[in-house]
């Protein structure tokens, strides 16, 4: 989910035009009526982070190839799992901005629920049926390749564990049916933990100033780096590490999102004491933008050296399209650049920014989670198929690795719309929430006034949109 939620007086698009930055809620009334802002470049990294996990997956199909004789873009795949931890951080960002004002001031049961219960509806659905999916395509695959089914996890303790969502829960995970969903079973243990720790976030939002807030995204960070100096789990899974990760990213994501709000205020104050023109950026924007591209530049920059350097260099494993090369050692130490690039992202309105707000950027990001959701099956379908066909090298190899990207694109696309949107729209009504989620229905504000590609926020009411051609005309 790419938003941010802001508190404004009158309905989602006033009296037509926005200033384009965040306000404090503290400031506002508040029982102002709630506007979600919708951040188009917030949902094109979501695609970024997917599809850097899709390379990552790819480098067995593109080896025969030759891409991975290509110096930086084969360091950049071989960290690719890092989309993992941006989804991580992304998300403890986004869920902070949009229930710091509705769930920080108090525990309050009735919206612990309904936190509880619109999560579920934005992450099972998908995961339910590619839980069965994975079954299935296990045995279709041994099939295929006249394999006998031989999957340590293919039980019925194993399948529950998938179903609950703790199949990732513990010091040593065992990971099984669809392989990905490890993730989401940590993306749950944050949720459930979540209406305690925004209690805390929106202390320290009342209470910490700007360089006490830096220092505490620091301290979140600290065990992170300590970990990610391990050399006994090029996958850093083991003594807890899934835990620890979607623990200290999600908090440094949310911790972002205040330090973000703070940098916004002082724009918005400058703004106001006419320190820049209208249509000027501020230094803090300019800034950001900047660092939209400088820190990935960064990421890529520290990949190559990781790649590179001999002590980081985990056992090798044989290249096969069933196996990716290992990930170097260290390579969690690139994760504080993600976390700041989410940060300059929110802040940014050109360049990097802009790029990702395009449209073809945000449908991106809209089918990123079916498109991580899915992937690995299907790249498990296509390498039974090729072990039949015999095809190992030319231009037939060339046209069935095509295949193999277009076809994981277009699968992720069918579920979107078929399963992820029309379950997630019906479980949010049942939740009492507005069906439609604010990216979805921020995009299709931003396409009928012709915004294009503009990373300019888009306010959504939290009522029911009202009916329109952007309505009509997106289902």
């Amino acid at each position: 989910m790419a938003l941010l939620t802001d508190t404004v007086r009158g309905t989602a698009r006033g009296a037509g035009t926005h200033s384009g930055s965040l306000r404090p809620p503290a400031a506002l009334p508040c029982n102002d009526r709630v506007v979600n802002l919708f951040i188009r470049q917030l949902t094109g990294i979501r695609f970024i982070a997917a599809a850097w996990v899709l390379a990552y997956h790819l480098q067995g199909p593109l080896q025969p190839l030759g891409v991975l004789q290509v110096p930086v873009l084969s360091e950049t795949m071989r960290v690719g799992r890092l989309g993992v931890d941006l989804f991580f951080a992304l998300s403890g960002f986004i869920l902070t901005h949009t229930y710091l004002e509705r769930m920080g001031s108090r525990l309050q049961g009735n919206k612990t629920v309904q936190f509880w219960w619109l999560r579920l509806a934005r992450v099972y659905p998908v995961h339910l049926v590619m839980l069965l999916v994975a079954g299935v395509a296990v045995v279709a695959e041994a099939m295929i390749a006249g394999r006998a089914v031989d999957r340590d996890w293919l039980n019925p303790i194993d399948f529950l564990r998938n179903l609950l969502l703790i199949q990732e829960w513990g010091a040593d995970p065992q990971r099984g049916w669809n392989f990905v969903a490890w993730s989401l079973s940590m993306e749950w243990l944050a949720y459930l933990v979540f209406p305690l720790l925004i209690l805390v976030i929106w202390r320290m939002h009342r209470r910490l100033a700007t360089g006490w807030l830096i220092a505490a995204w620091c301290v979140a960070l600290g065990p992170l780096m300590v970990y990610a100096m391990r050399t006994t789990d090029p996958y850093y899974t083991d003594a807890w590490g899934s835990t620890l990760r979607i623990a200290t990213e999600f908090t440094a994501g949310a911790i972002t999102y205040l330090i973000v709000q703070r940098i916004v205020t002082r724009t918005k104050a400058g703004d106001s004491a006419g320190q820049h023109s209208a249509g000027q950026h501020s230094a803090g924007q300019r800034s950001a933008d900047l660092l939209g591209f400088l820190l990935p530049i960064a990421v890529i920059i520290g990949a190559t050296v990781l790649g590179l350097l001999p002590i980081a260099q985990a056992p090798s494993n044989a290249l096969t399209p069933d196996a990716e090369p290992l990930p170097p050692y260290f390579h969690l130490l690139l994760v504080p650049l993600l976390i700041a690039w989410i940060g300059a992202l929110a802040v940014a309105r050109r360049g990097m920014a802009r790029w990702l707000a395009t449209p073809a950027l945000v449908l991106g990001g809209f089918i990123s989670y079916s498109l991580y959701m899915t992937h690995l099956v299907w790249f498990g379908l296509w390498r039974a198929g090729m072990r039949v066909t015999g095809i190992e090298a030319g231009p037939l190899y060339l046209l069935a690795v095509l295949l193999l990207i277009g076809g994981a694109l277009v699968i992720a696309w069918l579920m979107w719309r078929i399963v992820e949107e029309p379950a997630r729209e019906w479980m949010r009504k049942i939740g009492g929430a507005r069906p439609v989620p604010t990216e979805e229905a921020g995009e299709r504000l931003a396409e009928a006034e012709g915004l294009g590609d503009s990373a300019e926020p888009v306010p959504i009411s939290d009522a029911e949109p009202r009916p329109g051609p952007a309505a009509a005309s997106g289902g």
